[in-house]
């Protein structure tokens, strides 16, 4: 808008400079050759249509010094493109002044000099855009970046909150079977003690009832404790502390792309079959890479351990006690495990189906 304001105006100006000529066609053909150049720049800002139109109506004042009085709104032109240099042969034309009248000169003096203030505005404005629209961008990258952080930071607070229960989880049961499982156990001893001393048929009952409720109560108790540091089990945080405790020659990567917490029986199956995948790698590969790989698909969950040690392409006979162990495992759940050696590594896949 600021732009058809300033053309408007050195356009009027070009007109009021153009009604001075004693020529009868000159503020028509000035109107039209001003009217048509300034329209070829707006709509081809930026391309070589609107150079050349600038150009060659500048040109044209060489031959036709009359069209002199159309240099401001070229200048204009030109400085929008950021290529004054466009108008400079009009502006040559301005040395031979003779055929204009002095109202002529005046007002072209003033057009010009209006038209620099208003280039000089254009461009002082839109450094102030750019500069606006960089800043703009600028907070809204930061912008972006803290909501990031945000993020990264209530990640960090849930995992910190989540490791915080587990730790409390494991406390409460060690607590519980430290202190309620050793009197409970102390009491079964001291009814069964009871039981055996006592010569008197009417308690005989009584304490073999107290006995067996003791039993259930330490059962009870045992199961307690075993479901709740189960239940504290954290998948990601076993598996990367079995990491830290490979020999330092391995580099151990853990891709896990799970959602969500897996059942307790499932966790505990894939934190025993990595640990011995692991520990069959530190002690018989010549690798240096081991890769433990889980993922979760809609029908069932695929775990792989591998390393890039030269293996035997069969397993002996018989082969350990440890790999039979994960066969176990796998069986308990419904799923699978197979064990591939070759020259380029040894290989634990396994798969497990989701619950339904």
């Amino acid at each position: 808008m600021n732009k058809l304001i300033d053309k408007a105006a050195v356009l009027l100006l070009c007109i009021a400079a153009f009604s001075f000529s004693e020529e009868p066609w000159a503020p028509v053909a000035g109107l039209l050759m001003s009217a048509a150049e300034t329209a070829l720049q707006w709509l081809y800002a930026g391309s070589a249509v609107s150079y050349g139109s600038i150009l060659v109506f500048s040109a044209m004042c060489l031959p036709f010094p009359v069209l002199l009085c159309a240099a401001p709104i070229m200048l204009y032109d030109a400085s929008c493109e950021k290529k004054p240099w466009l108008a400079a042969p009009a502006l040559l034309g301005l040395t031979d002044l003779s055929g204009f009248t002095s109202g002529q000169l005046v007002v072209i003096t003033v057009s010009l000099a209006v038209t620099v203030i208003f280039a000089v505005r254009l461009n002082s404005l839109e450094k102030t855009v750019d500069t606006l629209s960089s800043l703009r961008d600028e907070v809204e990258e930061k912008n972006l970046l803290l909501k990031e952080k945000n993020l990264s930071l209530a990640d960090s607070q849930d995992n910190e909150v989540n490791l915080a229960t587990l730790r409390e989880r494991n406390r409460i049961a060690r607590e519980i079977h430290d202190n309620v499982g050793h009197m409970l156990t102390r009491s079964l001893l001291q009814a069964g003690a009871l039981n055996i001393i006592n010569k008197d048929e009417q308690l005989r009952q009584p304490l073999a009832e107290l006995k067996d409720t003791l039993n259930t109560a330490m059962t009870s108790i045992r199961e307690s404790v075993h479901d709740l540091h189960d239940e504290s089990v954290d998948l990601d945080a076993a598996v990367r502390e079995s990491i830290r405790s490979v020999d330092s020659r391995f580099r151990v990567s853990f891709d896990n792309d799970s959602e969500g917490e897996l059942p307790v029986k499932l966790r505990l199956c894939f934190i025993a079959v990595i640990k011995e995948g692991l520990s069959n790698a530190v002690r018989h590969s010549d690798g240096d890479r081991i890769m433990i790989t889980l993922r979760q698909h809609p029908a069932f969950y695929q775990l792989t351990v591998e390393d890039n040690g030269s293996c035997p392409e069969r397993l002996p006979a018989g082969s350990g006690i440890g790999l039979q162990n994960m066969r176990d495992r796998a069986e308990a759940l419904g799923g699978t495990i197979s064990f591939t050696p070759s020259a380029d590594g040894f290989k634990i896949f396994m798969t497990v189906p989701t619950e339904r």
